[in-house]
C-alpha cells in the first residue's frame, strides 16, 4: 500500500493531517478549499489534489506562513517526531517584534486625531465669522 501511494502521490488533506499542520482531516480540507494552500506556487482549492515527494507547499495559517518541502508521504498521524520527518521546513524566519505590522503603524499624540470640541468651535468661529464671545 505504501508503494502505491508513493507512485501516484497522496491526498493533500491527508498529508496535512498526518504532518500535524491541522488538528483534523476535515480542517485540512477546509484549509485547502478556502485557498490558503499553494502547491509549487499554484493556489489549489481541491482537498483531493495529489502531492508527491519534492513538492513545495505554502500554507497560510492565521498568524504565520509555513513553507514545507515534502520529504515523504505519511501512513498515519503519529507523534510529532514522526510528523517532522514528512517535511523539510523552509519557512522564512518571523519578523522581529519591532518590525511587526502593528508596530509599523505611525504613532500619534493623544488628541491630535479628531479635533476636540473646543477646537471645532474655534474653527466654526473662523469659518462663519461668529465672534460671539458674550456667551462665555
Amino acid at each position: 500500500m505504501a508503494e502505491a501511494e508513493g507512485k501516484k502521490g497522496q491526498r493533500i488533506d491527508k498529508w496535512l493531517f498526518f504532518a500535524r499542520v491541522v488538528k483534523s482531516r476535515s480542517l485540512a480540507a477546509k484549509l485547502v478549499s478556502s485557498g490558503n494552500v499553494r502547491l509549487n506556487k499554484v493556489k489549489i482549492d481541491q482537498p483531493s489534489q495529489n502531492i508527491k515527494t519534492g513538492d513545495v507547499l505554502t500554507i497560510a495559517l492565521e498568524r504565520r506562513i509555513l513553507v514545507y518541502e515534502i520529504v515523504s508521504g505519511g501512513l498515519r498521524r503519529g507523534p510529532a517526531e514522526e510528523a517532522r520527518e514528512l517535511y523539510k521546513d523552509i519557512s522564512p524566519p518571523p519578523l522581529p517584534k519591532e518590525l511587526s505590522r502593528l508596530d509599523a503603524l505611525p504613532k500619534r499624540d493623544a488628541g491630535s486625531g479628531r479635533p476636540t470640541k473646543r477646537e471645532r468651535r474655534q474653527v466654526d468661529r473662523l469659518m462663519h465669522g461668529d465672534n460671539d464671545d458674550s456667551s462665555q
